[in-house]
């Protein structure tokens, strides 16, 4: 199951992420009102997306014992779509065939982070318990230093717990 946590304090749209053992930050842009100290939301989302295809591909190659010393996965999200639309090229490295790098292709189309994305997910949304409760969040984040080498601990609201 994946998990994180994303608290905002003071500073304008900067956003502390905490996920499993690891710290991010992502922000706006300046054009947008922020101070760019990190990738804007819909760069995550596109992150996330390069990373799945990557990864998937590189074990895909791996477990056919293929040569592919490496990829570059290039995405770019277009909001004038009704849905929006993203658009992913493959620089593939490595002494492939057609066939290989049209199956490489292939299963980009079914990474498990591309099949979400495709399918849709539905988000429930909800208020944590007691009014207090968002506050203290952002108190002991806030609190606590950013370095990526040392992330805070960010106690998750115990209704999530009720979910897994």
């Amino acid at each position: 199951m994946a998990e994180a946590t994303v608290v905002i304090g003071e500073t304008r749209y900067a956003a502390s992420i905490i996920t499993g053992a690891h710290a991010l930050r992502a922000d706006e842009p300046a054009a947008a009102g922020g101070a760019d100290a990190g990738p804007a939301p819909y760069d995550l989302l596109l992150a996330s997306l390069g990373a799945c295809t990557a990864i998937t591909l590189k074990m895909y190659a791996e477990k056919k014992g293929w040569s592919l010393r490496g990829l570059r996965v290039d995405l770019r999200f277009r909001h004038g779509e009704p849905r929006g639309r993203v658009e992913r090229v493959l620089t593939l490295d490595g002494d492939l065939d057609e066939t290989q790098a049209a199956r490489l292709a292939e299963v980009a189309e079914r990474t498990p982070v591309t099949l979400t994305l495709k399918a849709g997910v539905d988000i429930r949304t909800r208020l944590a318990p007691g009014e207090g409760h968002a506050q203290a969040l952002l108190d002991e984040a806030l609190d606590e230093s950013f370095p990526a080498s040392d992330p805070p601990s960010i106690t998750r609201p115990h209704d999530l717990d009720d979910e897994r």
